[in-house]
């Protein structure tokens, strides 16, 4: 082996080496690398920690929460809609609400614009408006307390029950405007569980108040408090009526409540949530309810009578009960009459105006609110004997109780339900509206000289008509393939038909774009025909 053989030999065995020793660094460095990142991995992030766990279910139950699940079957849900009436005036003329047109600004707009703004007509109803409340139940028939605010207008009653989807259509009993009651029943085909009904009289300022209701149609929804204040004069709410005085609580009462129930801590009624004290129109810390015992007493009387009947003596006293006046008079307590209704129970008995009505029955009157609450919670036709300071001398006098609404027509219809009624020449069938005959001159500007028919003139809100699509102005030609030509006809079918038969009216509809009597309207309408049915309710 020569020189330079032993120098190439010698260089290939340091460059093997120089391999091998970096290839083996590699390695050693990679496993230590691998070994030094698995062991940040698996290194806990707090290993001083103690991880948590959730325990199993247990029931801790205070007495608001045992309260709250007893009473959630009876309150329920109430949800109204109807439909805005027009008013009508002079020739009429529909009567535009604030903030909309009359008819000459709409036909101003309608010659420039070619139209009404949203497309609608002149006789273009007004939106459907909806509203939500609550009540409770007070009668295992299905009898329930709400406000009356709650029910005012609506064309249907929807009542909702605790844990369950039904919609059930309530009928309205009766009313009470002056307490702000209403009583509607539904039918649930079962027994259903009412509020244990408690005694306001007992209720102290301090004790726990807890409100049940619909906040913002959040059924179910239970506040608590307690009792703030009682017997507030209704002076101090907004909107309230004669006969009403109310418990104040601080539990929270919001748009929705109303109508449902103020509880005591035993779960009794003590009061029906009615209003609010508020800037914003939500809860501030104020609520008044209408307590109990007031509710009871118009309640018992719709159920029996379906209205509301109050005393009265026939007088009216403004601001007669003002201490200053009565001061200056020299009585210390009492109410100074104004005015005397002719021929009525005080004129009779001989009372005159600035009389001052001291005393009932042996007991003294204090003030306008004590008067009123003495003689309406007296039965019309029983006698009071009033004692009356005359010009500074007393005297009694024997006054018969009259009822109110007779004494004070004006007041007739304040406490009874509304009761609609057929515009003239109208029949009002059981199917829920109202019909009338068409004349021959009728027929042929409508076009309808040889197809017979009625015509619809009002359709009843929530009756079977309404529910099978039946509509004002529509024209009945058949009923169950009988035809029907005039009022008497349809009298006669709907005599042989019985509550749960089908029935199905065969029906004239005037296109939108030419109702009969719309302005704009053809003188010979387009009518599309078609069949409206169903089954006749069983109530």
């Amino acid at each position: 082996m020569n020189f330079f053989d032993k120098i190439k030999k010698q260089r290939f065995l340091s460059f093997s080496l120089l391999t091998i020793t970096l290839c083996t660094g590699i390695v050693i460095g990679t496993v230590m690398n691998t070994g030094v990142h698995a062991a940040k991995e698996g290194q806990a992030a707090a290993p001083d920690a103690t991880p948590l766990s959730v325990p199993s279910p247990a029931k801790i139950e205070n007495e608001f929460a045992k309260l709250a699940k007893r009473v959630e079957p009876s309150v329920v849900n109430i949800s109204t809609d109807y439909q805005p009436k027009t008013q009508s005036t002079r020739r009429g003329r529909p009567s535009p609400q604030e903030g909309e047109m009359d008819e000459e600004q709409m036909e101003l707009f309608r010659r420039f614009f070619g139209g009404l703004p949203g497309g609608g007509g002149p006789n273009t109803p007004a939106p459907r408006r909806y509203g939500n409340g609550t009540g409770f139940i007070v009668d295992a028939n299905g009898y329930i307390m709400t406000n009356h605010h709650v029910i005012e207008k609506a064309d249907h009653i929807k009542v909702r029950l605790a844990n369950d989807k039904t919609e059930y259509k309530a009928k309205l009993i009766g009313f009470d405007v002056e307490t702000d009651l209403a009583v509607i029943k539904i039918d649930a085909g079962r027994k259903l569980t009412p509020l244990k009904v408690g005694n306001a009289d007992s209720v102290e300022v301090g004790d726990w108040a807890i409100a049940v209701g619909s906040p913002f149609g959040l059924e179910a929804t239970v506040t608590a408090g307690i009792v703030s204040a009682k017997g507030r004069d209704r002076s101090k709410v907004a909107g309230a009526q004669q006969f009403q005085s109310f418990i104040q609580t601080d539990a929270a009462i919001n748009p929705g409540n109303s109508g449902g129930p103020l509880l005591n801590a035993r779960g009794e009624v003590i009061g029906i949530n009615t209003a609010i004290a508020t800037a914003t129109g939500g809860y501030q810390g104020i609520g008044f309810a209408l307590p109990i015992n007031t509710a009871v007493k118009s309640y018992n009387q719709i159920i029996k009578t379906g209205r509301v009947s109050r005393g009265s003596i026939g007088i009216r006293f403004g601001q007669g009960d003002r201490p200053e006046l009565l001061q200056a008079l020299g009585v210390e307590g009492g109410v100074v009459v104004e005015s005397v209704a002719p021929s009525g129970p005080s004129a009779k008995a001989g009372l005159k105006e600035e009389d001052i009505i001291i005393g009932i029955n042996g007991k003294p009157v204090k003030d306008g609110s004590d008067l009123i609450s003495q003689v309406a919670d007296t039965p019309v036709g029983e006698t009071l004997k009033l004692t009356v300071d005359r010009a500074g001398k007393k005297m009694d006098l024997s006054v018969v109780v009259g009822d109110r609404e007779k004494v004070f027509p004006e007041l007739a219809g304040a406490t009874s339900p509304e009761v609609s009624t057929s515009p003239e020449g109208a029949s009002q069938a059981k199917f829920g509206i109202a019909i009338t005959n068409l004349g021959e001159g009728e027929r042929k500007q409508l076009g309808l000289e040889d197809k017979g028919g009625v015509q619809v003139t009002e359709v009843t809100p929530d009756s079977f008509a309404e529910e099978i699509g039946v509509r004002d102005r529509d024209i009945i030609t058949s009923i169950n393939r009988h035809p029907v030509s005039s009022v008497d006809d349809v009298k006669q079918i709907q005599s042989t038909l019985k509550p749960g038969d089908p029935v199905a009216f065969r029906i004239l509809r005037a296109s939108p774009q030419a109702q009969p009597g719309r302005r704009g309207g053809g003188a010979t309408p387009e009518w599309n025909a078609f069949f409206a049915a169903g089954k006749l309710p069983n109530n």
